[in-house]
């Protein structure tokens, strides 16, 4: 590979930002840096993870956000009702409510879990020390024997995948609103810087493993930040992760020598970052079971073609020819 992960995130951030100061939004030819070897069979792999446990003691450093009671959450939900739900992700249930600070905030219910309070708390410590416009902010959390809940800051305009696809888990949703191409250079813009701090300005440094466009969530004047990174994959100590296999990572958005070898690094994170471009270039999903065999992989179908149609919706309203490079990253299948 011809240059590393965080040279590709900064290629793409000083070329998008160029593009966005554009006014007339001349030719641009949008790169999509993402680490991609060898053919894109490697969609159908599970990744997985497997880290020995470290039996020394957990050092927590201080948290730098607000405990909340149990008895304030039941009050900001109305006791976790089905009128507050507003989702269920990959590690819990997800409520609305208004904290103290007056902050609205998307409070996460974790699911049970084998892992030892001071493990989680000083993640959780962690993880409250980040700080960066497109990154979502954890404004409080909760342990209260087995339960355990965060609250992060609420994101009124959903997610990209919401935007783009409709809302994720909810049968007949419509997507939202035509993004236009604006709109989708801010979008790409703060992801990248997003991934950029995750990777290289966050200490110690963090890889998501699960970046999609339902991560993706969208705030107002179009701020994309960068949500729901596990917590049990970010522990101040590698080796104090949970020591069982599990899968990581989404079907669609897997890099393939992630999927095939199980091999974690900050090129897995770019890889899916560069799904994420070309989902907001083609309006397409990562994968459509609806479209015919050879179709349905969003990569593949790129790969193949390797002139990609933007959306449609987009045609009336630039007045521009945008090309797209694959460059280093999503490369042609080898033979």
């Amino acid at each position: 590979m011809s240059a590393l992960p965080g040279k590709r995130i900064q290629s793409i951030l000083n070329y998008v930002q160029v593009a966005n100061s554009d006014q007339t939004l001349q030719t641009h030819s949008l790169y999509v840096f993402a680490d991609f070897q060898g053919n894109t069979g490697g969609y159908g792999y599970k990744a997985r993870e497997a880290v020995t446990r470290d039996p020394r003691p957990v050092t927590i450093q201080p948290i730098a956000i607000p405990a909340i009671t149990v008895d304030e959450l039941k009050e900001m939900t109305d006791n976790f009702s089905m009128k507050s739900l507003i989702g269920e992700g990959s590690y819990g249930r997800v409520y609305y409510g208004i904290l103290k600070s007056g902050k609205a905030a998307a409070i996460k219910k974790l699911d049970s879990s084998k892992q030892p309070e001071q493990e989680f708390l000083a993640q959780v410590s962690m993880v409250s020390r980040l700080k960066d416009e497109n990154v979502v902010q954890l404004l409080g959390y909760c342990v209260d024997g087995s339960l355990r809940f965060l609250a992060y800051e609420y994101a009124s305009n959903g997610s990209l995948h919401d935007r783009l696809h409709g809302k994720k888990g909810v049968k007949g949703a419509q997507p939202g609103p035509v993004l236009s191409w604006t709109q989708r250079v801010k979008i790409a813009y703060g992801a990248a810087k997003g991934l950029e701090y995750l990777h290289k300005k966050a200490h110690p440094h963090i890889i998501h493993r699960d970046i999609k466009s339902s991560n993706l969530l969208l705030f107002d004047d179009d701020v994309a930040k960068i949500a729901d990174f596990d917590l049990s994959n970010q522990a101040p100590d590698a080796t104090a992760r949970l020591h069982s296999t599990r899968v990581l990572g989404t079907f669609g958005y897997h890099a393939p020598e992630y999927a095939m070898t199980g091999t974690l690094s900050s090129k897995s994170d770019v890889y899916s970052f560069g799904v994420i471009l070309l989902e907001l270039l083609t309006g397409r999903k990562p994968v459509d079971h609806t479209l015919p065999r050879g179709q349905q992989s969003l990569v593949t179908w790129v790969l193949l073609l390797f002139n990609i149609s933007y959306s449609p919706y987009l045609h009336n309203n630039i007045c521009f020819t945008c090309n797209i490079t694959i460059v280093d990253c999503i490369g042609q299948p080898q033979n």
